[in-house]
């Protein structure tokens, strides 16, 4: 039995986490969407995302000792308005993982907490145009010590992460274009044994975890009611090492990859509290990743504190 768990092991492609919201949705760290002053929206969103084909390094492939992985997870979302143009966000998600073949059996936790502060210093309009400018800065860490080194079963890869965001949002009528480019800062990792092996022996259960950037530009319609959006999303690990054939995945592997997604926020017209929300994505290219397919809904409610402010 040993044997053969080492054989499914020695196929494993990471699946990363910090990469579950990539499908991103309204009034997220990610959008040009603002709460207004004292104006607070929250509600819980489903994740779901299955691949049966990776790439282990370039080399696209699947594993029958694996069949389909697949990650679901429930994140609870809110998010608050201290002024028209800077908002305070924050997300904790539950998140659990299975195999459909073989004998690797699934883990499942509480990840990590996520709080973000989203500033739009900048918003000028020239006839039907308009353009604004945010900096966002964003902090992450597990809130419960899970298991890291059990990939692509693990829940997370355990790292705290510093985020620094900056976004161009243009509008033109009800069309608009976002594109935004973040760095994240991640802190070295500890695993539960004594020493391991990356491109060479490392006598200490500390793990160096490279950095990362993400790019994402989103273009669409954004009604009084009805949000869509088209978006193309890129995660970019900047250093790390690829797997290599018939060796087992690593935390600190080099993790990159392209989706293409779209997203709908619909606000219900008699009842302009509650908005509906959807979206999905598709991995079309990657590097010691799934290519997984991914898909999310949620519901949203929004109500101010005090004095109703300008809707």
């Amino acid at each position: 039995m040993l044997k053969k768990l080492n054989e499914q092991i020695k196929f494993m492609i990471i699946f990363i986490m910090v990469l579950a919201p990539a499908v991103s949705i309204a009034q997220t760290d990610m959008d040009a969407i603002m709460m207004n002053k004292q104006q607070f929206c929250n509600g819980p969103i489903y994740d779901h995302s299955s691949w049966d084909h990776y790439w282990e390094g370039t080399f696209k492939r699947n594993n029958e000792n694996l069949g389909t992985v697949t990650t679901q997870s429930v994140m609870f979302m809110s998010n608050y308005g201290i002024t028209d143009k800077l908002n305070v966000m924050a997300a904790a998600p539950y998140v659990w993982t299975r195999a459909s073949a073989g004998t690797l059996h699934g883990m499942k936790g509480v990840q990590d907490l996520s709080v973000f502060v989203k500033w739009k210093p900048v918003s000028k309009s020239f006839g039907k145009n308009k353009i604004s400018l945010f900096t966002i800065g964003g902090f992450s860490t597990p809130l419960s010590n899970y298991v890291i080194d059990f990939l692509p079963m693990s829940i997370g890869l355990g790292s705290t992460n510093l985020t620094a965001r900056g976004m161009v949002d243009f509008k033109h009528g009800r069309f608009t274009v976002t594109g935004s480019a973040a760095y994240i800062r991640r802190s070295n990792v500890k695993l539960d044994r004594d020493s391991y092996y990356d491109t060479g022996l490392h006598l200490t259960n500390e793990i160096k975890m490279p950095d990362a950037a993400y790019y994402q530009l989103r273009t669409g319609y954004r009604g009084r009611y009805l949000i869509a959006e088209a978006l193309l999303t890129n995660w970019t690990t900047l250093g790390g090492f690829d797997i290599t054939k018939n060796n087992m995945p690593f935390p600190s592997n080099r993790m990159n990859a392209t989706m293409v997604g779209a997203n709908i926020k619909y606000t219900l017209k008699k009842f302009t509290q509650l908005s509906l929300l959807a979206g999905g994505n598709y991995t079309i290219a990657g590097r010691n990743m799934g290519q997984s397919k991914a898909f999310n809904a949620g519901v949203f409610y929004a109500f101010y504190f005090g004095k109703r402010g300008k809707s």
